[in-house]
């Protein structure tokens, strides 16, 4: 049987795009008896310890770890939980390393995803089951999606937008050559683009551009 949590949970959510953070925040409408987000801009000064620091893996370089250990470095944060639609098992197994209290997928509804919270913050370490992909749970949003971009073309067009070449973005998403090419496509016609370069500016000019200082903030830095 579960145990009732006797307070809502203080969870910080850290990404370096402003409406990943937005609709991640959203998630949380209905059970804002159970959880409390404690900012979506950490540029802010930031006093109290935080429940949870719960970080979005859209567009950040999951598989270096630096910003996984850093965040779990950070004595403000109880809890870290990364957020994610990746999960090859040497990227699970790295983060647990890390030290990690989480490792939740995207998929899960709003429901399950606070529950999973909650027992995190009891002392559960919690891993969702790894599952072939699938889409975004209700709710979440990411720059583009207006436009018709998915969710993964919309994480390829960012890493693109951040300077990352083909194989760079594979490597990162842990897809093929072949299948980043693909969503790369895909992402040119729904934008009315041709080239690499026209992609790019469109990207900036449309929200794929990251605010790298929102996690530096989180790392220690200004």
């Amino acid at each position: 049987m579960s145990i009732a949590m006797t307070r809502p949970l203080t969870v910080t959510l850290v990404d370096d795009y402003d409406v990943v953070l937005t609709g991640l925040a959203h998630m949380f409408d209905q059970y804002r008896d159970r959880i409390v987000v404690s900012e979506i801009d950490a540029n802010a000064a930031l006093e109290d310890s935080i429940d949870i620091v719960l970080y979005d893996s859209f567009a950040q370089p999951e598989s270096d770890q630096h910003e996984i250990a850093g965040l779990v470095a950070n004595p403000r944060a109880r809890h870290v939980v990364v957020y994610t639609w990746n999960f090859q098992q040497e990227l699970v197994d790295a983060a647990l390393e890390q030290g990690v209290h989480g490792y939740l997928a995207k998929t899960l509804s709003a429901e399950d995803l606070v529950a999973a919270l909650e027992d995190v913050a009891r002392g559960e370490v919690v891993v969702s089951a790894a599952q072939r992909r699938a889409p975004s749970a209700d709710g979440l949003d990411w720059p583009g999606r207006t436009d018709g971009i998915t969710d993964r073309e919309a994480e390829i067009l960012a890493l693109i937008t951040q300077g990352k070449s083909n194989a760079e973005v594979a490597k990162l998403t842990y897809l093929s050559p072949n299948t980043v090419k693909t969503h790369i496509r895909s992402v040119y016609r729904k934008i009315g683009v041709e080239s690499r370069t026209q992609a790019v500016l469109w990207g900036v000019a449309n929200g794929f551009q990251p605010d790298h200082h929102r996690i530096d903030h989180w790392l220690g830095g200004p």
